[in-house]
């Protein structure tokens, strides 16, 4: 019995130590391979935190939207803009503000359906591009963006600064639409 688990103990530690021998002299391989996983993992990762993000942004943004408070937040945005001050001659500044809201949760529910709908999704990234495109107009439309004293290129916290953060959404938006109208392409 002895001489069994002796035999037994020595042949585990030479397949381990074959393993590990192996591990070594293959190292790069082992490190690329592994390194290849990790990186198509995060970029996965990524482009589900960059579509559902944009989605929970313009979903959350959007019911924010019906509120008081954001309705006068965005008033200033709006009243200055060429392309939107219109919307107050015909509705009130909380109507302006619930209107924009259902294009921005319309928008997200598109963008969302990319596992079963990728051609609506695109629609919905493609309007998005365009949505983000038209509120970054603000920055050349809105007093106070630019910090007093500094001018450009310092954004003043508000509104400055909360436009620029558009400048991404975009970049998500146009990325969401190119992914989706691929995935459309290959159904």
């Amino acid at each position: 019995m002895p001489d069994e688990d002796c035999s037994s103990f020595f042949t585990a530690l030479s397949r381990d130590a074959v393993v590990r021998e192996l591990k070594m002299a293959t190292s790069e391989h082992i490190d690329y391979a592994g390194t290849s996983d990790w990186g198509r993992t995060l970029e996965s990762v990524g482009a589900k935190i960059i579509r559902y993000g944009l989605v929970i942004i313009l979903l959350w943004v959007g019911a924010l939207k019906f509120t008081a408070y954001e309705a006068e937040g965005i008033q200033p945005l709006v009243a200055n803009s060429p392309l939107f001050s219109w919307m107050y001659s015909v509705m009130s500044v909380r109507g302006a503000s619930m209107l924009i809201g259902v294009v921005e949760i319309i928008l997200g529910l598109m963008i969302a359906t990319r596992p079963v709908a990728p051609k609506i999704s695109a629609l919905g990234s493609i309007g998005a591009i365009i949505m983000f495109l038209l509120t970054l107009t603000f920055v050349l439309t809105t007093p106070g963006v630019w910090q007093p004293g500094y001018g450009f290129p310092f954004p003043s916290p508000m509104p400055g600064q909360f436009l620029a953060k558009d400048i991404m959404l975009l970049g998500a938006a146009i990325w969401t639409a190119g992914e989706a109208l691929l995935a459309a392409r290959r159904t």
